[in-house]
C-alpha cells in the first residue's frame, strides 16, 4: 500500500447466513482527507466500519489501514485510530473532564501529556466553561463535541465516525463539520458515514453504497460531471398530472416533485425532447430546462440502475 492511502480494501464481504451485508468492496481511501460513506440504513456502512477498525471479521477480502493487515494485526491498529458511534457511549454520571481523563488513560496517553491534551481539548471545542457539567446533562451538540474529543484524545492517525450528527440541530451539524476539516487540516484521515446529501457533499472524495455494493466512488464534483445532460426542471400548471405523465415512460429514471416543478433524471443523456413528447402527448403544457446534476441526482442514478439491472439479469 502507498503512503498516500489510509484505507485499501480489495473484495471486501461480509455474510450473515445468507444476507450479504457488504458485497466485494474495493476502497481506497486517501490519507488526510475527509471521505465519505454514504447510503441508506441497511446499506453495509456500520458493518463496513466495523472490519475496517478490526472489530468484526470479514468473510473474504483483504484489508490494509495505515499498513497494517486487518484483523490480524487490529492489537497494533488499536491506539492508532479513533472512533465516534452515532450513540452517544460515554459516562452520563462523570463530568466532561472526567470522561476526557478516563479516555486519555484508556488510550494509554502519558499521565504527564494528558492533562495539557484535555485542556487543550477543552479549548477547542468549547467545553472549557462547563468541564464540570455531567456529560448527561449536556445537550446534543454539547455531547457531540465531547464525543469528538474523546474519540481524538489520544491524537489517531485515523478517525472514524459513524453517522455522528443524526441526533443534532443544523447548526452543531455545521460546526461539527469545521472542527472535522481542521483535523483533516493537521493530518488526520476521517472517514464518515451519513445519510444526509449536504453532508455527503462536503466531503472531498466519497463512496456510495447499496445494499453492500459499492455503486459510486469518486469526488462530489466529478460524480455529479458525470450526470451532466441527464437533468432536467420541468414547471407545468399541474406538477402532479406532469409527474404521471413522466413516471415509468421510457428513458425517464426518476421524476421527483421540488416544490412547484419536477427535477427529471434520464437513463442517458439528451436535450428534453422525450420529455416534450411525453408531455404533449399527454396534453400538458409545460416548460423543459435542463439544470446541472446534484449528488442527489448521483445517488438516484446509482441506486435505481443497479435495481433495474437486477431485475433485467
Amino acid at each position: 500500500m502507498t503512503d498516500d492511502v489510509a484505507i485499501r480494501t480489495r473484495g471486501l464481504t461480509r455474510c450473515f447466513g445468507a444476507l450479504v451485508a457488504v458485497d466485494h468492496v474495493d476502497l481506497d481511501v486517501p490519507r488526510g482527507r475527509v471521505y465519505g460513506f454514504l447510503g441508506p440504513n441497511g446499506s453495509g456502512k456500520s458493518t463496513t466500519i466495523r472490519m475496517l477498525c478490526g472489530l468484526l471479521t470479514p468473510t473474504s477480502g483483504d484489508i490494509d489501514v495505515l499498513g497494517l493487515r486487518i484483523p490480524a494485526q487490529a492489537d497494533a491498529l488499536r491506539h492508532r485510530i479513533g472512533y465516534m458511534t452515532q450513540r452517544f457511549s460515554l459516562f452520563e454520571d462523570l463530568s466532561i473532564r472526567e470522561n476526557l481523563e478516563f479516555m486519555a488513560a484508556i488510550q494509554g496517553v502519558p499521565r504527564e501529556r494528558a492533562k495539557s491534551r484535555v485542556d487543550e481539548l477543552l479549548r477547542r471545542y468549547h467545553l472549557d466553561d462547563r468541564q464540570r457539567q455531567l456529560a448527561g446533562t449536556l445537550s446534543g451538540g454539547q455531547k457531540q463535541r465531547l464525543a469528538l474529543a474523546a474519540a481524538v484524545v489520544h491524537e489517531p492517525e485515523l478517525l472514524f465516525l459513524d453517522e455522528p450528527t443524526s441526533a443534532v440541530d443544523p447548526e452543531s451539524r455545521r460546526d461539527f463539520w469545521d472542527a472535522l476539516f481542521d483535523l483533516a487540516d493537521r493530518g488526520t484521515t476521517l472517514l464518515v458515514s451519513t445519510h444526509y446529501m449536504d453532508e455527503a457533499e462536503r466531503c472531498h472524495r466519497l463512496a456510495i453504497l447499496d445494499r453492500g455494493a459499492l455503486v459510486a466512488d469518486g469526488t462530489p464534483d466529478d460524480l455529479a460531471a458525470a450526470l451532466d445532460g441527464r437533468t432536467f426542471v420541468v414547471d407545468a400548471p399541474d406538477t402532479r398530472a406532469a409527474r404521471n405523465a413522466l413516471d415509468g415512460r421510457e428513458g425517464v429514471l426518476s421524476a421527483a416533485q421540488i416544490g412547484h416543478v419536477l427535477r427529471v433524471l434520464m437513463r442517458a443523456p439528451g436535450n428534453g425532447s422525450t420529455l416534450d413528447h411525453a408531455l404533449r402527448d399527454a396534453n400538458i403544457d409545460a416548460r423543459v430546462s435542463a439544470v446541472a446534476p446534484n449528488l442527489e441526482d448521483v445517488f438516484v442514478a446509482a441506486t435505481r440502475d443497479r435495481t433495474r439491472q437486477d431485475a433485467t439479469a
